[in-house]
């Protein structure tokens, strides 16, 4: 059975049942008696020892250690993240700050800009530091620029340093020999969000269960996955001899997650990591790297009936493409628990029913296809080497 941990007045009544059983006499009811006192004060430091040791019990688990600084006789600890550090994770990933090359339109020719020119973005509040010092000599220079602060009073790390190309940003103060509006050239960074606890804690969890193993499938993983682009490493025995390792890079990289040649060799770089007389892979193994492929699905959603067709078509729309974009294959001993290379109808209806319903409408019922072939799939379908699912059509 469960352990429940008592309330204050369960502890303090066991108290008192106590003493009377003990003493043989009946203690008086009046709150301020001081059998009844003395109980609630000793009630309560029994609660800090029964709250103290559930904390502690929790973090033993990294599905539930805390994400927040904790100070334990001095020390400061964040009980994630010390599990982290311990498995090989290491500390969450911090943002990133943007970094722009931007035009300067110079006026007059002549005396340069210094290095912590600032410089500020009506679109997004940011404001951007030169970081090296300009020479005017010429009637447009490009000056590289980083997010430095922004109006919540941080660094502008994060997404929302981010600008398109032509955009405006403006010198702060009206400077000599320079326009005070200048446009977005090019990227050099672009600037992320700091790693969410949920994301960080299901990294730590993956690497619990995908611990080195001398060479193995896991291995390629780690090693594969050590480029900052690559999302996930999908290892597989090859010809004989060989390991392909078939590559996905994050969708803020490429479309669809598909990597270039360059982030593949980059890839083979970090699995091979080879310094002259040594290699981290097993020195037997040969290597293949491949992008992988995306398995298109179409989805036929019949007879939807709800007061507001757009916004519910909407919503459903981009819960199947999360379902699909989260699904992948899986290998055995390699790939993470639970396995989602599995692409359930019944899922799909799932979804649909949750959002008709909480719409007070209705369905008949929902279809799934192969896009290249239009076969039609009637319970499951199993993702195969290489395969990331994607649906490409959802017809209402």
């Amino acid at each position: 059975m469960p352990l429940e941990t008592p309330t204050t007045k369960e502890v303090a009544d066991q108290i008192v049942s106590q003493v009377e059983a003990s003493t043989s006499i009946v203690t008086t009811l009046l709150p301020r008696a001081f059998t009844r006192f003395f109980s609630k004060v000793l009630a309560g430091v029994f609660m800090i020892v029964y709250k103290y040791a559930g904390w502690m019990f929790l973090q033993i688990f990294v599905r539930t250690a805390s994400f927040e600084e904790t100070e334990v006789l001095g020390v400061k600890i964040i009980p994630l993240v010390e599990w982290g550090r311990l498995i090989g994770v290491g500390d969450p990933n911090p943002a990133v700050q943007a970094e722009l090359l931007l035009d300067i339109t110079v006026t007059n020719q002549t005396g340069s800009l210094p290095a912590g020119t600032q410089a500020v973005s009506n679109k997004n509040g940011i404001t951007y530091i030169l970081l090296a010092p300009v020479t005017l000599d010429a009637a447009t220079k490009q000056g590289a620029f980083r997010a430095a602060s922004d109006i919540n009073g941080g660094v502008g790390g994060g997404e929302i340093g981010n600008l398109e190309i032509g955009d405006t940003v403006s010198f702060v103060n009206p400077l000599a020999n320079v326009e005070r509006d200048m446009l977005v050239d090019g990227v050099t960074t672009t600037g992320t969000d700091a790693e969410t606890e949920p994301v960080y804690r299901q990294r730590v969890i993956d690497r619990f269960q995908q611990q080195p193993q001398g060479g193995s499938g896991v291995d390629y993983v780690i090693w594969g996955t050590m480029p900052s682009e690559v999302k996930t490493i999908f290892p597989y025995t090859g010809e004989p001899g060989f390991v392909d390792v078939y590559v996905e890079v994050f969708a803020s990289v490429q479309v669809d997650g598909i990597p270039t040649q360059d982030q593949l060799d980059e890839v083979r770089a970090a699995i091979i990591f080879d310094d002259g007389s040594q290699t981290r892979k097993p020195i037997n193994a040969y290597l293949n790297t491949f992008a992988i492929s995306r398995r298109g699905f179409d989805v036929n959603i019949i007879g939807l009936v709800v007061d507001d067709q757009a916004t519910v078509e909407a919503n459903i729309t981009d819960a199947i493409e999360t379902y699909f974009l989260d699904r992948q294959p899986f290998i055995e001993g390699v790939t993470p628990l639970p396995r989602r290379d599995r692409i359930q109808v019944s899922n799909i209806k799932t979804i649909v029913d949750s959002f008709a319903t909480a719409a007070g409408g209705s369905f008949s019922d929902v279809t799934l296809f192969i896009t290249s072939t239009a076969e039609e799939i009637e319970k499951i379908y199993s993702l195969q080497i290489g395969e990331k699912a994607k649906a490409t059509t959802i017809n209402f």
